[in-house]
């Protein structure tokens, strides 16, 4: 089969491109696409060296499955476009709320991919590190409420934010003045409580799409109340998440489903260092969980500490993983 992939020359589309590379599916022509800026660069893949195609002039019937990774404002004009001729799937936010998208992770409800129209959208990165934990746990114990406060990577944003965060912590060390591009705030040696714009009612819409796209994914009438804020981390995002259950648990139970979590890893030592941080998440196709605990003022939850590499698991990992569910239903 042959593939494409829209925003080739980005974080996620580079990322997409070497998850590719290492992956069992069988490629035999992979397009690497992306604005005209871009267009005419080589990048390599399985030792041979594509040249990147401006997308203005590129024809989408000539892979079977596209992937793009360039942004809402390219997938909103372009998606519809190439959903007639390939089956796309979109890391943007635009698509992820219509009705008739399935919104996508494929530990959790890969049987969505089965009423697809050619358009299957990737979850927010922050979304999707959390539903992997909570997924089995609301098959066994029915989830009421979710309250999440996360801690996202600069990777999130972009290659420009990420150049921001190391500027700024040069300056910062060299006593220069800080200059603000990217950020309302100073990123380096700092915290952001702002991720996306706000709504009237106060919460981000980076808070709103955790809260909307958990509820598409798992089950509408799970409550979930989160809080996001930008890191001075390079990449990894970190998520403390609070679980409410409608009924009582077995503690031993839950670490049992937590260590079975299909993409999660358990590492829990309840001792000094037994944790994971971001910056050992990176690399990793796996999402860690530790920190499980009792939550001692309430007997119906329990708290955990999620990390899982926003640009992988959160992004380009899950789209090739889409890809391999629909390679097997074909």
């Amino acid at each position: 089969m042959n593939f494409a992939i829209i925003g080739a020359s980005g974080n996620v589309g580079r990322k997409t491109i070497e998850i590719l590379e290492k992956s069992k599916l069988a490629i035999d022509n992979l397009f690497l696409i992306a604005s005209s800026k871009s267009a005419g660069n080589k990048i390599k893949f399985r030792n041979k060296e594509i040249e990147i195609e401006d997308l203005e002039n590129y024809n989408f019937s000539r892979a079977q499955i596209t992937f793009f990774a360039a942004g809402s404002k390219v997938a909103k004009e372009w998606v519809p476009k190439a959903a007639k001729e390939t089956i796309v799937i979109d890391n943007s936010s635009y698509f992820r709320m219509q009705k008739d998208v399935p919104l996508v992770v494929p530990e959790v409800n890969s049987e969505a991919l089965n009423k697809h129209k050619n358009i299957i959208a990737n979850p927010n990165c922050s979304t999707m590190q959390m539903v992997l934990p909570l997924k089995p746990l609301h098959d066994e114990y029915k989830i009421k409420r979710v309250i999440v406060s996360t801690y996202q990577a600069v990777s999130g944003a972009g290659k420009d934010p990420m150049d921001e965060l190391f500027d700024q912590s040069r300056d910062y060390l060299d006593g220069k003045k800080i200059k603000l591009i990217n950020f309302t705030k100073q990123i380096a040696f700092n915290l952001i409580p702002h991720i996306d714009s706000f709504d009237q009612d106060g919460y981000t819409k980076e808070e709103l799409k955790m809260t909307n796209e958990t509820k598409k994914i798992l089950d509408n009438e799970i409550d979930v109340s989160a809080t996001c804020v930008r890191v001075p981390v390079r990449t990894g995002h970190s998520e403390s998440i609070n679980i409410e259950f409608d009924n009582l648990y077995d503690f031993e139970n839950i670490i049992k489903i937590l260590k079975n979590a299909p993409g999660c890893k358990v590492i829990d030592e309840r001792s000094d260092g037994g944790y994971m941080t971001p910056l050992e998440a990176e690399g990793s196709y796996t999402t860690y969980i530790s920190r499980i605990r009792k939550d001692n003022s309430n007997i119906k939850a329990i708290n955990l500490w999620v990390v899982s590499d926003n640009l992988l698991k959160g992004a380009a990992l899950n789209t090739v993983q889409i890809a391999e569910c629909l390679m097997k239903k074909l």
